[in-house]
């Protein structure tokens, strides 16, 4: 089965929910609120009983999105944008 999302647009964020397939081991869905200076991901705890927020920069997300592509390592972004190896 695909993965399902929806995508809502506020005043002052886009907001995508990530909808986990059904399955066994299945995990509460996960909301992405995109906003000018960062975005932030939440998903309900059924074991606290509360939803848990983290915050990321706009630089956190751009080397999150350049890591999903690389192997396993150290890397620095470098100024043309592109992930160098860091030794």
């Amino acid at each position: 089965m695909r993965g399902m999302f929806t995508i809502e647009h506020d005043f002052d964020a886009t907001i995508v929910t990530l909808v986990d397939d059904p399955a066994r081991h299945r995990q509460e869905d996960v909301t992405v609120s995109l906003f000018a200076e960062c975005i932030t991901v939440a998903q309900y705890d059924p074991r606290a009983d509360r939803v848990t927020t983290i915050t990321l920069s706009l630089a956190q997300v751009r080397d999150l999105r350049a890591a999903l592509d690389l192997p396993e390592g150290s890397y620095r972004i470098a100024p043309q944008g592109r992930a160098d190896a860091k030794e």
